[in-house]
């Protein structure tokens, strides 16, 4: 049985409360899962206390039954020290331009580069 500590969301509309589960990879999202190991509010400031709290000791436990963390509590877990820091894409490969672009782009660049200066009159 393939395992994964993800998030489930709760709270009410626009109000998102997510508590952070041991779950089979075959359940949904917001179905049944094995332990809850613990809580993320992200209506509450960065500092706050309430924000975030982990069962570190479950968490231990469970990576080392092999649980694969999700992306976002892989970020959790690497900010508390428990696992090394994802690499994280902060921007995204379909926001750049294609290819053809960026050779026009860079092209043009060059042109205006090597273009010589011209004089004010």
């Amino acid at each position: 049985m393939a395992l994964k500590i993800r998030m489930t969301r709760g709270g009410a509309k626009k109000r998102p409360f997510y508590r952070i589960v041991v779950a089979d990879i075959r359940c949904p999202r917001d179905g049944r899962f094995i332990e809850k190991l613990g809580t993320f509010n992200p209506m509450v400031p960065d500092d706050h206390p309430q924000r975030l709290k982990l069962d570190v000791e479950r968490v231990k436990h469970w990576l080392g039954v092999g649980a694969l963390p999700s992306e976002r509590v892989a970020k959790f877990l690497g900010k508390l020290g428990l696992r090394e820091m994802p690499k994280w894409n902060e921007t995204p490969k379909q926001s750049a331009p294609r290819a053809k672009t960026q050779e026009r782009l860079k092209a043009a660049a060059e042109k205006a580069a090597a273009a010589p200066a011209a004089p004010a009159a």
